[in-house]
């Protein structure tokens, strides 16, 4: 029952903090279920991927867009080549070990992050 309450909470928090600043829950949510529940990142990714598949965004999207703040036809073509390009990801990631792959992801955290702080 524990878990259930802390995967709640992970999904509350990345939910808020995405609906907030725009970003996907997966910066939030990987390294929660790798640090929280022992996760390695490639069960993290693929845990990830798998709740996305419902509209998860769709109530925060629908705010953005009653004020304007979304363009439709821009979302579209991104949706499709996310839905492309994931899987083509995919089969990368699972030719990478996860200790690589967790290294890499933190990797560009760090200069996403970096860039952000001082641009």
């Amino acid at each position: 029952m524990s878990d259930i309450i802390g995967f709640a909470l992970i999904g509350a928090a990345a939910g808020t903090i995405s609906g907030l600043l725009g970003i996907g829950g997966a910066v939030i949510m990987i390294p929660a279920l790798i640090y929280f529940f022992g996760f390695d990142q490639k069960m993290a990714q693929g845990t990830t991927l798998l709740l996305m598949i419902p509209p998860i965004g769709l109530l925060a999207a629908i705010e953005y867009y009653k004020v304007g703040h979304v363009d439709i036809k821009a979302a579209a073509v991104i949706a499709v080549c996310f839905f492309i390009g994931g899987f083509f990801g995919s089969k990368l990631a699972m030719k990478i070990h996860a200790d690589v792959l967790r290294k890499i992801f933190a990797g560009f955290m760090m200069l996403i992050s970096i860039r952000m702080f001082f641009k």
